[in-house]
């Protein structure tokens, strides 16, 4: 299957199709790991302030490496298991998250603006986040990491099924 299957029938409503780029798992480990750079750097300062606590300071060191590779390795895996997301003609499916997971439906009807997004990390790895806003108090869907070209085909699909669906998308 791909986004351009035809649509799922109206009476069944399941876990969406689509996963979001394989790139996504590269993504969301540079993420993790830019973000332990600080918990290592606060290791290094405090190796070079307090050289009376070694023992301590090794301590810290032998439960934040193996900490770092594990999230790295497993948080991206896992969170690409969950991430789902998929465009029907009725309505946009999305399920997103790792440690809290989160299933958004909008029905084609409420849909209101189709945007694009691509942040420094994004555009490296050909990435792109498909947001669709709907007349939700529950805010927009996020379809996340899709392949460029993907992301580029599903706002071209959404745009022109909503426009068939000329509702006051309220």
């Amino acid at each position: 299957m791909s986004p351009d299957s035809p649509p799922r029938s109206h009476n069944v409503l399941a876990d969406p199709s689509w996963r979001p780029s394989p790139r996504a798992k590269t993504l969301w480990t540079v993420q993790i790991a830019l973000s332990w750079l600080g918990v290592f750097a606060a290791l290094l300062g405090w190796v070079v302030v307090d050289p009376d606590r070694r023992i301590w300071q090794v301590a810290v060191a032998v439960v934040a490496v193996p900490m770092a590779t594990l999230t790295a390795i497993a948080v991206p895996r896992w969170r690409y298991r969950v991430h789902r997301w998929e465009v029907t003609d009725d309505a946009v499916y999305s399920r997103s998250g790792w440690l809290t997971q989160e299933s958004r439906v909008a029905p084609i009807s409420r849909v209101q603006t189709v945007d694009t997004e691509r942040g420094p990390l994004e555009r490296i790895l050909d990435l792109s986040t498909v947001t669709v806003t709907t007349a939700s108090s529950a805010g927009a869907v996020h379809i996340s990491l899709l392949d460029r070209a993907v992301a580029e085909q599903t706002v071209t699909r959404l745009t022109e099924t909503a426009a068939r669906h000329r509702g006051d998308a309220t």
